[in-house]
């Protein structure tokens, strides 16, 4: 690592001392850096590490909300709009009781360089709140919606800052949302995605993320001149991405036999066909239940409950060829990465946002294993979202056919990319450096290129 790199580190971790997510994203972006400095003095000369690593503005308020019984109640929100240099800021809001500054200037920092990788033109953010929507109200959830969206209106618009759904926030809070900024701002405008099909959405849009990380992993194995056919997967998480996830599996011939919450996981090693996904998308979407319900429907699975006791995920423990961590962050620690390597996985393409610790990326690349890190892998969703402005702003709707082939081709085009900057840079097969490397050249250089702002 060089001088320059360890002195920008050590400031972030003396600056943002408890901002623990944040620290590990700069972390492993910037120790991927070191073969760019050298060819690059011109980014040290610029600062642009100790520029790209600070957001550009960070937006905090309150937001007061009543219960159905009358009780008020007041959350934390928060907008990060990190980088703009290539666009407008775009990137999810996530409603979860863990939601603080640090996770979200994590995901903001995580965002720039996915962002730069979808050949869009989006800048980097990231938003939310404290709030659980879960076990609320539809409309508890509408008031809570409005009253966040009364103050973040002032702070976003379609040239601006375009947020969309993440963690907590799906297409009946992006509803709500969307029309509180309507009435207060007057305009029917782009300014959210992930929205209804009728009111300006996209469609492929809720599949994006799920479909996408798919395409990445078949894009993967084709470079060993493999495929998804045949294999084994294990997915977790039981959400928007990991139900994607599954039903592309399925459309490339793969078998997906997990899926977990944060009660615990199932484990059906008949497969999750479309019939069984079917209901898990009402289980989960529609009557907002438990994943533990899934063997009283399907006996011939089981189900796993959480043990916060153990050192380890029994998840990553199951026989399987390929893996896409889909839940949230850091749920792969370092010896749920051996047991992967030690049940025979040799595929990991990540369809959260920095599902593995370092030590346990450390073991993958360890390994020699296709490992798609997330700001590649699950760069899908971001990528359907830039699609959704562009149809936005031409007032048109593309076809499913359309989109999905779209997506399909991002895909492949970030793949190649981070496949490229590995080998050019000393580095080939980690698409870890080739993902961090390919991001950050495109941020750093337009930087330059709009002189110090």
């Amino acid at each position: 690592m060089s001088d320059y790199i360890q002195e920008v580190l050590t400031a972030v971790k003396n600056r943002d001392t408890h901002q623990a997510e944040f620290i590990q994203a700069v972390d492993e972006v910037l120790t991927s850096l070191a073969p760019i400095l050298e060819r690059h003095p011109e980014y040290r000369s610029a600062r642009i590490l100790e520029r790209v690593v600070e957001p550009e503005r960070v937006i905090m308020f309150r937001v007061p909300w009543m219960d159905d019984s009358g009780n008020v109640h007041v959350q934390r929100g928060f907008r990060v709009e990190f980088n703009s240099a290539i666009g407008p800021y775009k990137g999810g809001l996530r409603f979860h009781p863990s939601v603080n500054l640090g996770i979200l200037k994590f995901l903001g920092f995580e965002q720039v360089f996915k962002n730069s990788l979808t050949t869009l033109p989006m800048g980097g953010g990231k938003g939310g709140s404290d709030f659980d929507p879960k076990g609320k109200s539809d409309n508890e959830v509408m008031r809570f919606c409005q009253s966040f969206m009364t103050e973040l209106q002032r702070h976003i618009g379609p040239n601006t800052d375009v947020p969309a759904g993440d963690i907590g926030v799906g297409g009946r809070e992006i509803g709500y949302m969307f029309g509180q900024y309507k009435r207060l701002r007057n305009e029917f405008t782009g300014v959210l995605t992930g929205k209804g099909l009728d009111w300006g959405g996209s469609l492929i849009r809720p599949e994006a993320t799920g479909y996408g990380t798919v395409y990445f992993a078949a894009e993967m194995l084709q470079t060993k001149g493999d495929s998804l056919e045949g294999k084994t997967c294990l997915v977790s998480g039981s959400g928007n991405v990991a139900q994607y996830t599954v039903e592309k599996i399925s459309h490339l011939g793969g078998k997906a036999i997990t899926l977990s919450d944060s009660g615990g996981f199932i484990h059906d090693p008949d497969g999750i066909d479309e019939a069984k996904l079917a209901w898990v998308m009402d289980l989960k979407n529609n009557r907002r239940g438990r994943i533990s319900e899934y063997v009283d429907e399907f006996p011939n699975s089981t189900y796993t409950s959480l043990d916060k006791s153990l050192d380890h995920n029994p998840l990553w423990t199951v026989n399987a060829d390929c893996a896409f961590p889909s839940a949230t962050q850091n749920e792969i620690n370092e010896k749920d990465a051996k047991n992967l390597i030690a049940n025979n996985v040799g595929v990991v393409a990540e369809g959260a946002n920095m599902p593995t610790v370092a030590a346990g990326v450390d073991v993958f690349l360890d390994a020699g294993i296709l490992y798609g890190p997330g700001k590649a892998a699950n760069a899908g969703g971001v990528s359907v979202s830039g699609l959704e402005m562009s149809q936005n702003s031409m007032r048109l709707a593309w076809g499913r056919e359309e989109v999905d082939a779209k997506l399909k081709g991002i895909m492949q085009s970030i793949h190649t990319n981070c496949f490229t900057k590995a080998e050019e840079y000393g580095t080939p097969g980690n698409y870890v450096n080739g993902a961090n490397i390919a991001g950050f050249l495109k941020v750093a250089d337009t930087m330059l290129d709009q002189g110090l702002v």
